[in-house]
């Protein structure tokens, strides 16, 4: 499932980042997010969610928010 699909407050482990954008992909890999991490949803917003990786906590819109699945 997309991750604007996810509870908020559950912990859920990344299965993939599906997007073409090379660029995303690496942005997403320098916050921490890929496949095998655990992401935590910590609240969804109208544009997208909040989102809590390693030690961060990060605003993602829904488009980012769309192509990681967990």
């Amino acid at each position: 499932m997309q991750l604007t699909e996810a509870n908020i407050g559950e912990t859920y482990i990344i299965q993939d980042i599906v997007t073409d954008d090379e660029e995303l992909k690496s942005f997403l890999f320098s916050l921490g997010c890929y496949s095998g991490e655990p992401i935590t949803v910590i609240s969804h917003l109208k544009g997208g969610c909040v989102v809590s990786i390693k030690d961060g906590r990060y605003n993602i819109d829904k488009g980012i928010a769309g192509s990681i699945l967990i």
